[in-house]
């Protein structure tokens, strides 16, 4: 038992996890790497949750040609230079990759330094960039050393899935926990620095603007919200012209917008689809969990609790995974983000407890080989299983923050 006890407080250690971040990163890269590549064929079947790319007519022009196992790392990479060549960033490239690029044209930019370098080079890099943006966010949070190296053990399952896609999930993540962490230190220069750049990744982070609420200054804040906006907003007039670039601002938007109305995803409305067989209303979904997401501001009281404001970050995490159409295995390292903010911020009870270990089987372990394939695939993914903790998780951090009294004293 000692043995085990110290094995468990060896793993636990900062120096360890920070090392297991690492080495994961460059595990999978290698892992991607050496598999090298395979031929696209045609399903068996019709693909049933059709959008933009996954139907019969778009697939058949991707028939004969050979993808990376490192896919949306191509993905990033050329779209530099399609932007350089003032090609349209949003359609499909069956020479090049399988699937769209969804990202800013700032985004393209800003991957340029990656994109110039070998494929295991940049690919290793993006890797630890993501897990280690993660890592450094979690060790600021005001927790204990304790619950902070045990957070960032929590997230480590949903964080090696993301970077296994090569996905961008784990710094969105990251860079909205510096967000907050900034804002706390009285940086707001920082702190719009890292949300204007999470926005223009992926849309949805805009969300987290509503952070500024709780702190003074808030014309400060605004300014810089603007400077940084501006000044990405035009960064690829570096290499491509005015009238390119809004061109391809025009088609951004018009991909998203498409995008809308094609799918449910690991989300509430896929939850409401697969269990209850809702078609439609997806709008009127969104909306009304936004209406569940804005209504604790109203206890304005409440600002200057750092509990508060905590809860208000986890809700935030969870509320842009539940609620995205889009959300895919992948997109849930921001949600376990979400519900360790929520569970780490306060000493542990029972009940919260059970929620954490519920949301990491049914949610992070649920996608593991730790369950056979038979309940994988006839009630894991038809019925959305990983995400229902995590709405639950959401609805009882929106209940606590009602439920909140303006003398209620931090406990972190």
């Amino acid at each position: 038992m000692l043995k085990w006890q110290a094995i468990f407080t060896l793993l636990l250690k900062t120096r360890t996890l920070v090392w297991v971040y690492i080495l994961l990163a460059l595990i999978v890269t290698f892992q991607n790497i050496s598999l090298g590549s395979f031929e696209f064929k045609m399903p068996a079947q019709a693909p049933s949750g059709q959008n933009i790319v996954n139907n019969l007519d778009t697939m058949k022009k991707y028939v004969g040609y050979s993808f990376t196992n490192y896919n949306n790392y191509v993905i990033f990479k050329r779209s530099w230079v399609h932007l350089t060549k003032g090609k349209n960033l949003y359609i499909i490239y069956p020479a090049e990759h399988w699937d769209l690029f969804k990202y800013s044209p700032t985004f393209a930019f800003l991957f340029a330094p990656l994109a110039l370098m070998p494929d295991f080079i940049g690919l290793a890099i993006w890797n630890l960039l993501n897990s280690l943006v993660l890592f450094l966010a979690i060790r600021q949070l005001p927790f204990s050393d304790k619950n902070r190296n045990l957070f960032l053990a929590f997230v480590l399952i949903e964080q090696l899935t993301a970077i296994q896609n090569e996905q961008s999930n784990t710094l969105m993540a990251g860079l909205m926990l510096l967000a907050y962490i900034s804002l706390q230190k009285g940086k707001a220069q920082w702190a719009t620095l890292w949300l204007v750049v999470a926005t223009l990744i992926k849309i949805f982070s805009v969300i987290g603007f509503c952070l500024f609420l709780f702190y003074p200054k808030k014309l400060k804040f605004i300014g810089y919200a603007i400077l940084w906006s501006l000044l990405f907003f035009m960064l690829p007039l570096l290499v491509t012209p005015w009238h390119t670039l809004l061109w391809q601002y025009q088609n951004w938007a018009t991909v998203l917008a498409a995008d809308q109305s094609t799918s449910y995803g690991l989300s509430v409305m896929g939850w409401l689809h697969s269990w209850f067989g809702i078609e439609g209303g997806k709008n009127i979904v969104t909306l009304i969990g936004m209406a569940l997401f804005l209504l604790p501001l109203i206890k304005w009281r409440l600002y200057k609790n750092e509990l508060y404001r905590l809860l208000i970050l986890a809700s935030m995490l969870l509320w842009v995974v539940i609620f995205n159409h889009k959300a895919e295995s992948p997109t849930f390292v921001i949600a376990l983000t979400g519900v360790g903010v929520w569970y780490f911020s306060r000493d542990a009870v029972w009940w919260r407890t059970l929620l954490l270990w519920l949301v990491f089987i049914f949610t992070s372990l649920s996608v593991t080989d730790l369950f056979p394939h038979s309940i994988k695939d006839n009630f894991f993914i038809p019925y959305t299983v990983k995400v229902l903790p995590c709405i639950f998780v959401w609805c009882v951090v929106v209940v606590e923050l009602m439920l909140m009294k303006p003398v209620a004293l931090k406990r972190i």
